[in-house]
């Protein structure tokens, strides 16, 4: 090889990498730009579907082919939001349903994330309580209603106990299967790395267990909704299960659509909150729905 050759290789190779570099930067840059555009038109694609039905019902009640009193339309449902709003009632409700589902789904999850880790580690507890608690899940929300009145009185204490019942489940069963399935591999893997317990769990056991905690608390929370009804049909006074309580008694089915709606949105939005706090720990997550997001 001739001298001008040697002299001309290093520029050549520093030529390539700022051509490499190019080609790897150009393509990023497209995705960044995008990327507010994403952040805003993926939640606003999903309030086309519900958009568009309360648009056609709008429609259809103007148009005279229903007259919309057993499914009233979007415009009565906002002009109740609006007149509970006015009053004061739809904050007093709110508040009072939120409290109850937070308060038992602590309580639940704390319960269950315990149970549910030593089951999964230990084979003795797990036989020992597993068959027991399947037998209790199976148990629908309403049976349990009379025990707590006669246990815990029909104030708040039995309210927030039917809710944590409901949060229960899902969560022990999510944290039991996960702590199961952690592939036995990578535990010796930290093995032969000599790991501590306390690293073992937080290096090894709690990232592989992590994705299905977060989707067994999405499920609870989902569940602690749908059970906090039965939990405010107790002789509650306020709170958005009273709220349909109140509108089927009334005769008022535009009260009772509007507690529903509140309920879809407030579940909806803990749903949410949820899943933008666990979003942060699960970054390392190399799956194929994050793929088809980009």
């Amino acid at each position: 090889m001739t001298a001008f050759g040697c002299a001309t290789l290093p520029f050549t190779g520093e030529l390539m990498s700022l051509v490499q570099m190019s080609v790897a930067v150009e393509p990023a840059a497209e995705p960044q730009r995008k990327s507010g555009l994403a952040r805003w038109g993926r939640p606003a694609l999903g309030l086309l579907l519900p958009l568009v039905l309360a648009l056609g019902w709008e429609l259809a009640v103007r148009a005279g082919l229903s007259n919309g009193r057993l499914v009233p339309p979007p415009s009565r449902i906002y002009e109740e939001f609006a007149e509970l709003a006015r009053s004061g009632e739809l904050l007093r409700h709110v508040i009072a349903t939120l409290l109850r589902v937070a308060a038992g789904f602590c309580l639940g999850t704390a319960v269950a994330t315990v149970l549910g880790a030593v089951a999964g580690y230990s084979t003795l507890v797990r036989r020992l309580i597993d068959p027991s608690l399947q037998g209790l899940r199976a148990v629908p929300s309403i049976a349990w209603i009379p025990l707590f009145i006669l246990w815990l009185g029909i104030f708040e204490t039995s309210k927030v106990a039917l809710i944590a019942v409901g949060v229960f489940f899902p969560i022990y069963l999510g944290v039991m299967g996960a702590v199961m399935s952690v592939d036995r591999k990578i535990v010796e893997v930290g093995r032969v790395f000599r790991l501590s317990g306390t690293q073992m769990v937080r290096r090894i056991l709690l990232p592989a267990v992590l994705p299905s905690y977060v989707i067994a608390l999405r499920s609870g929370l989902g569940l602690g909704w749908m059970f906090v009804i039965a939990a405010e049909f107790m002789g509650a006074s306020e709170g958005l299960g009273y709220l349909l309580i109140d509108g089927q008694q009334l005769g008022k089915p535009t009260e009772i659509v509007a507690a529903i709606l509140a309920f879809a949105v407030l579940g909806k939005t803990t749903d949410w909150i949820i899943a933008l706090v666990a979003a942060p720990f699960l970054r390392w997550e190399d799956h194929f729905a994050r793929s088809t997001e980009t």
